[in-house]
C-alpha cells in the first residue's frame, strides 16, 4: 500500500484504500451510529477497507506560517487514532484555495465566518434535531441526567502537535472559569446547574465526566450550540497559571508581562468568545517576539495575521477529521476575512462575487440587489427560513439612568401602547417582502417547541393606533406646549433616542418603527452606530431603547437559562434590566430590586432545565416562561422567522442549502464546512 511522504504532502490516493462514498452516492454502505459521519474503526469494518491517510500538498508550507510550529511529522502521527470520518455531501473535494469572507469589524458580524472553522464537543446535524459528536468521540448520560460522560479521541492533538486530553477540559472549567481573577463574576451561569458548579473530572486521558447537582439534559445541547469551547490548551496556557505552574508569575514577567493574568489574557482574551482580538492585533511586535503569536487550537484553521482591516488563517495540520477516502480535512487551505462596516460596500463586494460565503447580517432588504447580480457575480443567494435569534425586538430601558424616562418606560401601559402603534403587517411587506409572520416575542422560538399557543404568538400585536393614543393619554403623556409632540408628565419635552447597528436589524425596519411612534406623538430620534458602539452603550446602560434580533431555539434554552434572568442575555445580544442584574449580583447592595415576575421567571427557567424537551413537565414550564415574559412585555416583538438570504459562490463545492438560518445552531456549523472545497 502506498503511503504519504514524511511531511505528509503526497496527495495521491493509496491503492486499495477506502471507497469514495458521499451522501449523494453511498455505494451501498450503511449509515454509522451517527448520521453523515463514522469513527474510523466502524467505517473500516463497514467497508472492509484499511484507510491510508492523505494530506493537503500545501500543508508543510501552511504549517510554516504558524508561528512556533515545528516541522511536521507524518500524517499518520498527526491524525487521531480514531479520527472523525466525514461523509461529503456531493463529491470528494480537492485541496487548496481561499475561503474569502467579510465581516463588519473585529467583533462585529464575525460569527458566521467563525462558524466555518468552529468545533465543539458536539454539534447538531443539518436536520437541526440530531445531536452528534465532533471533538468528542462519543458520550453517554446516566439514568437521571446528573452525570455526563464524554469520550475523547485517542491521539487527538492541538494545532501545535501537543496531545489534547481530558485535562484540557478540566483546566477550562476548574482553573479558568472558576478562577475569580479571570472571571470576577464567577463561572458563567450557563455552565452552572441551578447556580451550582459542575464537578468536572478527568477519569483518564480520553474520558471526562460532568457531575451535576440536579438533572440538566440540555447540557449536551449547550456543548453543541454555544460559541464557547469547553477546552483550553493546558500545556500552553498553564505556564501562566499559578494553579498549574508555581513559576507562573515569573514566566509572565520573563515574557514581558506585568502579571500572570495579563499574560494569560493576552492569549485567552478575557472571554470565551473566539473572535476577540488576538495577540497579533493587540500588540503585533510582542506577539511576534514570543514563542507563539496565538494559542493553539482544535479548529480547522488557525489565525496567522490579525489587523484592523481583517484576519488571515491557514489550515490546522493536526485537524481531527478525514473524508471517506482518508484525505485530511479541511480541503480549503486558507480563510481570508476582511472588515467592511459599510452596508453599501458589503453588497458591492457580494454582487461582484468577491466573497465565497455569507449569511450573517444579510437581510431580506438586500435580496433585490443581490439576486439581480447573481449571474454576473457567479453566486447564488437564496432566502431560507430563520429560527432562533431572528426576530428584531425593541426593549425600552426600564432601568434608565434618567429617572423620568425610567418611570415612563417602566409603565406597562407605555409598552402596550408601543406594541399597538406598530403596523407589523406593513413591516412584513416593506422589509421582508411578505416572507415573515407578524408576531409577539415569546422568548423561545415557536417553531422549535410545541407548547406555545396562538394567543401567545399574537399577544397585543393588533395594529391599533387609537388604543396606543388612549394608553399614552392615560399616562399623562400629552402635548403640553402645542408643538404636536407628547411631553413628559412634568411638561418637559419627551425625546426618545433609538440607536441601532445594522448587524442587529434592517435599517428600513427601524425607520418604520420610528415613524409608527411619531404617528402617535412620540418624538423619536434615529441614529445608526457601529456594533461595537452599540454594545458598549448597552453594557453601560446608556441607551433609551435596546434593539437587536432575539428569541432562542429549544436547543439553546435547554442548556442555558441566560435569556430568562437579568440582563436577559450576554454582551453580544440584546439585554435590559442592568440595575436588576446589579442588585442580584451584589445581594441587594447596589442596583434596583427586580419585580416579582423576574424572580418567578428565574425560578421557572431553572426548573425547565431539569426536564427533557417535549416532556409534559418541560412543556408546562415552557408555557409558564412565555406567560411571564409577556405579562410585562419588556421585549416587544415585530415579525417572526423571516426568510433571509444565505449567499455562496457557485464554485464552492459540497455546499448544502441551509435547513434554516440560525445563530443558535451557529450558522454554517451543522453543514460541515470542513468538507467544503473550491472547484
Amino acid at each position: 500500500m502506498e503511503t504519504t511522504t514524511t511531511a505528509g504532502t503526497t496527495a495521491t490516493r493509496a491503492e486499495g484504500s477506502c471507497p469514495a462514498i458521499t451522501l449523494a452516492d453511498a455505494q451501498g454502505i450503511g449509515e454509522g451510529k451517527y448520521p453523515q459521519q463514522y469513527d474510523l474503526q466502524n467505517y473500516e469494518a463497514e467497508t472492509g477497507c484499511e484507510m491510508a491517510f492523505v494530506a493537503n500538498p500545501e500543508i508543510e508550507d501552511l504549517n510554516g506560517e504558524i508561528q512556533g510550529n515545528a516541522d511536521l511529522p507524518s500524517i499518520d502521527e498527526r491524525i487521531p487514532n480514531e479520527p472523525l470520518v466525514v461523509v461529503p455531501y456531493e463529491e470528494i473535494g480537492q485541496y487548496g484555495g481561499i475561503l474569502a469572507g467579510l465581516s463588519k469589524a473585529t467583533e462585529s458580524g464575525t460569527s458566521d465566518l467563525l462558524s466555518t472553522r468552529h468545533v465543539n464537543l458536539f454539534r447538531y446535524s443539518d436536520d437541526l434535531k440530531t445531536l452528534v459528536p465532533n471533538i468528542a468521540r462519543d458520550f453517554e448520560w446516566n439514568d437521571d441526567y446528573t452525570v455526563l460522560t464524554v469520550y475523547l479521541r485517542e491521539g487527538h492533538k492541538w494545532s501545535d502537535g501537543e496531545p489534547f486530553t481530558a485535562e484540557d477540559i478540566v483546566f477550562w472549567y476548574n482553573n479558568v472559569l472558576a478562577n475569580k481573577t479571570l472571571y470576577s463574576n464567577g463561572i458563567p451561569d450557563r455552565f452552572l446547574v441551578n447556580g451550582q458548579p459542575m464537578a468536572v473530572e478527568a477519569v483518564n486521558p480520553t474520558t471526562v465526566t460532568f457531575t451535576l447537582s440536579q438533572a440538566k439534559p440540555g447540557l449536551t445541547s449547550l456543548f453543541a450550540t454555544d460559541y464557547a469551547q469547553p477546552f483550553l490548551p493546558k500545556h500552553f496556557l498553564g505556564k501562566y497559571h499559578p494553579d498549574i505552574d508555581s513559576n507562573a508569575e515569573k514566566n509572565a514577567k520573563d515574557d514581558g508581562f506585568e502579571s500572570w493574568d495579563e499574560a494569560f489574557n493576552f492569549y485567552y482574551g478575557s472571554s470565551d468568545w473566539k473572535d476577540v482580538p488576538s495577540p497579533l492585533l493587540k500588540d503585533t511586535a510582542k506577539a511576534n517576539s514570543l514563542e507563539r503569536a496565538v494559542m493553539p487550537t482544535l479548529e480547522s484553521h488557525i489565525v496567522i495575521a490579525d489587523t484592523a482591516e481583517g484576519r488571515r488563517l491557514v489550515a490546522n495540520p493536526y485537524f481531527h477529521q478525514v473524508d471517506t477516502t482518508g484525505q485530511q480535512l479541511p480541503y480549503i487551505s486558507r480563510i481570508d476575512e476582511v472588515y467592511v462596516p459599510e452596508k453599501e460596500v458589503q453588497n458591492l463586494k457580494l454582487s461582484n462575487g468577491e466573497v465565497v460565503y455569507k449569511s450573517q447580517a444579510v437581510f431580506a432588504e438586500d435580496l433585490p440587489v443581490l439576486q439581480q447580480n447573481e449571474s454576473k457575480g457567479n453566486y447564488s443567494v437564496n432566502p431560507v427560513p430563520t429560527v432562533g435569534e431572528s426576530m428584531v425586538v425593541y426593549s425600552f430601558n426600564v432601568n434608565h439612568k434618567d429617572e423620568g424616562l425610567r418611570e415612563i418606560f417602566d409603565d406597562l401601559r407605555f409598552r402596550q401602547a408601543v406594541s399597538h402603534a406598530m403596523n407589523r403587517e406593513e413591516m412584513n411587506e416593506l422589509v421582508y417582502f411578505g416572507l415573515a409572520t407578524p408576531a409577539q416575542y415569546t422568548g423561545i422560538d415557536p417553531n422549535t417547541v410545541d407548547f406555545i399557543t396562538e394567543e401567545q404568538k399574537t399577544y397585543l400585536i393588533e395594529y391599533d393606533p387609537d388604543k396606543a393614543n388612549e394608553l399614552l393619554d392615560e399616562m399623562g403623556l400629552v402635548d403640553a406646549n402645542g408643538d404636536g409632540k407628547r411631553d413628559r408628565p412634568n411638561g418637559q419635552p419627551l425625546v426618545i433616542n433609538l440607536q441601532f447597528a445594522t448587524q442587529g436589524g434592517a435599517v428600513k425596519l427601524h425607520e418604520l418603527f420610528v415613524q409608527y411612534l411619531d404617528d402617535v406623538g412620540i418624538n423619536m430620534q434615529l441614529k445608526e452606530v457601529t456594533s461595537d458602539e452599540y454594545r458598549a452603550s448597552q453594557a453601560s446602560n446608556d441607551l433609551d431603547i435596546m434593539t437587536w434580533t432575539k428569541a432562542y431555539t429549544s436547543a439553546f434554552v435547554a442548556g442555558s437559562r441566560e435569556p430568562f434572568f437579568p440582563p436577559f442575555g450576554d454582551y453580544f445580544s440584546l439585554t435590559n434590566g442592568h440595575l436588576w442584574a446589579k442588585y442580584i449580583e451584589t445581594d441587594g447592595a447596589e442596583g434596583l430590586e427586580p419585580p416579582e415576575w423576574v424572580t418567578e421567571l428565574d425560578q421557572a427557567s431553572t426548573e425547565y432545565q431539569k426536564y427533557t424537551l417535549g416532556t409534559p413537565e418541560s412543556n408546562q414550564l415552557g408555557k409558564q416562561i412565555v406567560d411571564l415574559l409577556q405579562s410585562d412585555l419588556l421585549f416587544i416583538g415585530t415579525v417572526g422567522n423571516p426568510a433571509e438570504p444565505v449567499y455562496h459562490r457557485n464554485d464552492l463545492g459540497n455546499f448544502q442549502e441551509f435547513t434554516a438560518k440560525s445563530y443558535d445552531y451557529y450558522w454554517a456549523y451543522p453543514y460541515r464546512p470542513s468538507q467544503w472545497f473550491l472547484k
